[in-house]
């Protein structure tokens, strides 16, 4: 998946604004199979925690209009680690429920790569390359 530096810093600044909890979000990609991200969506989570996250059905709802609109796919759902890796969690592997999108994760600790992306599908997790540029 390809992302910009800037697309990059507005995942960081979303996970920063929203530390203690998890953020969460969508990333739009061109229809059609493209890999770039387009767009990012900022989606509130319904759980308000830190240790969990789950995209507000609104927001959802919201986001995926609007990447219809722009003629978008789901590229990838992303949400952050405020005190751990940017690696799914067991909850983050049970709950993965669009096999063709990317989970993205993006981690607050120091010292960490703090974005990173997998390919999650019936339990099993690949790492998949970002390319930022």
């Amino acid at each position: 998946m390809k992302l910009t530096k800037g697309q990059i810093d507005e995942l960081i600044a979303h996970a920063r604004e929203e530390s203690p909890n998890e953020c969460c979000g969508m990333i739009g990609a061109a229809a059609g199979g493209g890999r770039a991200a387009t767009s990012i969506y900022k989606a509130r989570n319904a759980e308000a925690s830190p240790l969990r996250y789950n995209l507000d059905p609104a927001d959802q709802f919201r986001i995926m209009t609007a990447m219809e609109d722009r003629h978008e796919d789901l590229a990838a759902i992303y949400h952050s680690h405020t005190k751990s890796p940017a690696y799914p969690s067991q909850t983050d592997i049970n709950l993965a429920a669009y096999p063709d999108a990317l989970y993205v994760i993006v981690s607050l600790l120091d010292g960490e790569d703090p974005v990173r992306a997998f390919r999650i599908e019936h339990g099993n997790v690949e790492e998949v390359e970002l390319d930022v540029g």
